[in-house]
């Protein structure tokens, strides 16, 4: 029995996320791992959720362990609109609902709102989890450039222009995964003004955007949405917890009423004592104050980062500088195969995401890396910048 014969063509030309299979690489060696994608573990409150779930199995076990509803939890339904509302994200013709993870949000809008074969604007480079997220249900991926201001619209028009069956526009607008780069206001504010012009939606991402540790914040594309032509993703998982697995999605009642179907389908509720951990731990600390030192641990790491890169990179490498968020973005000479390097680096003992991970075609070469600065120590930091950028030498 041939059993690939069986399975569905959406899947079958699927390839698992390369991060997720980096990540089993160095789980199981002494490699300096620059390939993560969370914020500093050491900052994750796990005395307080330890107590707090303690609570909860105690005094209120029997609610936290059945089935909820899948709309949410909702007192974390309440903390998330308040906290939106400060941000002037959510309308009257808006509602929100908890998810299994940012990543289950982006699923679940490509489930609701997607045909095979309509297209999707993404930004080159992009997040792999939405890129594969968007595969699976059999889109048409095109790509637009990020530049040092955020996406090109210049590119995102002449693609809404020229290809039929656009329907989606997909952008992390703060700290951009993969590069840190933010899209400016003026961007957002004329992104927004193309999706009315062509009559597509914008999916905002917005899981790193609290990490700011340089500048003034930028507003979301969704605080200036009149139409319900936006939808606003954002996660607890930089913020909080990667592993508790609590998102939210805000968007229009009316794609929010087929988000709740799909969401029925995929696993019927988030778990319920995840939320009511994440309830109780805002309500009863101070969020905000965590929320800071995080961010200012992130602007350390990435500033050491920074001076290692400076110290040991050879010039003709170019790097972003965030203001937030826990990534850089390495470009190296055109024509180099960062895939390449990537095996030297491991082979040395250090990790990092080769470029191609993030774009749309991930069989084509790519001159670029992606560097996280968050989970490991700054002398570690400078001791795999400093073997990385003896490794570089050799290719440029």
């Amino acid at each position: 029995m041939e059993i690939s014969n069986l399975l569905s063509d959406r899947v079958k030309s699927l390839k698992a996320s390369a991060i997720r299979e980096i990540f089993k690489m160095v789980g199981k060696s002494d490699i300096i791992s620059f390939a993560g994608g969370i914020p500093s573990p050491e900052l994750f409150p796990a005395k307080e959720l330890g107590k707090i779930a303690d609570k909860i199995l105690e005094n209120n076990g029997a609610k936290a362990l059945i089935y909820g509803i899948t709309e949410g939890y909702a007192p974390l339904i309440e903390i998330v609109e308040k906290r939106n509302k400060e941000k002037n994200v959510g309308k009257s013709f808006d509602s929100t609902i908890i998810t299994t993870g940012a990543q289950q949000a982006i699923d679940l809008v490509g489930k609701a709102i997607l045909n095979e074969q309509d297209g999707v604007i993404v930004e080159a480079p992009s997040f792999i989890g939405a890129l594969n997220s968007f595969r699976s249900y059999n889109a048409r991926l095109f790509e637009a450039e990020v530049k040092e201001d955020g996406i090109d619209l210049n590119q995102v028009e002449n693609l809404l222009k020229t290809e039929k069956n656009i329907k989606l526009i997909y952008t992390i607008t703060t700290f951009q995964n993969p590069t840190g780069i933010t899209l400016s206001l003026d961007k957002r504010k004329k992104l927004l003004e193309l999706a009315k012009k062509y009559d597509c939606l914008i999916l905002e991402d917005n899981p790193y955007g609290e990490l700011r540790f340089n500048g003034e914040e930028v507003a979301a594309i969704k605080s200036f949405d009149t139409e319900g032509r936006v939808i606003y993703v954002g996660s607890f998982s930089k913020t909080l917890s990667p592993g508790i697995r609590v998102g939210f999605l805000t968007c229009h009642k009316d794609i929010m009423d087929r988000v709740v179907v799909v969401k029925q389908v995929n696993d019927v509720h988030t778990p319920l004592l995840n939320q009511m951990m994440v309830t109780e731990y805002i309500s009863n600390y101070d969020f905000d104050e965590h929320i800071r030192k995080s961010a200012v641990k992130c602007g350390e790491k990435c500033a050491a980062m920074l001076e290692g890169a400076k110290k040991y990179f050879p010039g003709d490498v170019k790097l972003t500088n965030p203001d937030g968020g826990i990534f850089l973005w390495c470009t190296m000479p055109e024509g180099v195969d960062t895939g390449i390097i990537f095996e030297k680096a491991v082979e040395n003992k250090v990790a990092f995401v080769p470029g191609r991970t993030c774009m749309a075609d991930i069989d084509k070469v790519s001159n670029c890396f992606r560097l996280n600065y968050t989970t490991v120590s700054n002398e570690k930091i400078d001791e795999g910048m400093k073997i990385l950028g003896r490794i570089l030498q050799d290719y440029v």
